[in-house]
């Protein structure tokens, strides 16, 4: 795994947020990213997705609600990659907003619309 973000998944604490995004999702001044893109679609979400959950436990996860209809096939991969999580889905707006307290950000290569999750992690025990 890259050093930079197995250090950050490391540092987690119960409760802190984090979130993995698309190449173009905006990351707030002051926020650590961790910048995986290595050309259009590489990464693509679900390599990230997939990689950083071997790594860590995540207790709920937030959406912005136009997955639902600008993106349903990547919607239906996080849920039943998360099945028993609990979640929410909120404007696209208002997660670009919730993203300014998050601990880190990852940005992928993915190119389709809305593949943005804020996490928030859990606990092992």
């Amino acid at each position: 795994m890259n050093a930079q973000l197995a250090g950050y998944i490391a540092a987690l604490g119960h409760k802190d947020t984090f979130m993995i995004g698309d190449a173009g999702m905006p990351v707030p001044r002051g926020v650590p990213l961790v910048d995986l893109i290595l050309t259009a679609g590489i990464p693509t979400f679900r390599q990230v997705m997939d990689a950083v959950l071997t790594e860590t436990e995540v207790e709920f996860y937030t959406l912005a609600k136009e997955i639902e209809d600008k993106n349903p096939e990547l919607l239906h991969y996080i849920e039943s990659t998360l099945p028993d999580v609990n979640h929410d889905f909120i404007a696209h707006d208002m997660l670009k907003k919730m993203s300014t307290n998050i601990k880190f950000a990852i940005r992928t290569g993915e190119f389709t619309p809305y593949p943005n999750i804020i996490l928030r992690a859990g606990v092992v025990f």
